[in-house]
């Protein structure tokens, strides 16, 4: 009887670590300032830095926000960005 009991409490732990993780994951606070370090690759040529990589990743889950955004969307939309996103190994999401 005690293993079982065992077993039952490790699997609690486990399902707590997993979703607090979780959680985790999906706090991301939207703000599109923190895309700024990409500015200059989405406007140029320029190769997109690796904060920019790093800011596009983190910022990804808010891009079809940012895409719905009147003032955002010609900037984020463009082909440009897509490109940058690309390059950055974080593809545009479907939105």
């Amino acid at each position: 009887m005690k293993m079982s009991y065992a077993n039952v409490a490790a699997v609690c732990v486990v399902l707590v670590l997993l979703l607090g993780k979780a959680q985790v994951s999906m706090g991301v606070t939207c703000n599109a300032l923190q895309l700024s370090p990409c500015a200059s690759a989405i406007t140029s040529s320029t190769p997109p830095s690796p904060l920019c990589c790093s800011k596009l990743k983190e910022q990804r889950p808010c891009l079809c926000n940012y895409v719905k955004d009147p003032n955002l969307q010609k900037l984020v939309n463009s082909p440009n960005a897509r490109k940058v996103a690309s390059i950055c190994g974080s593809p545009f999401p479907n939105c």
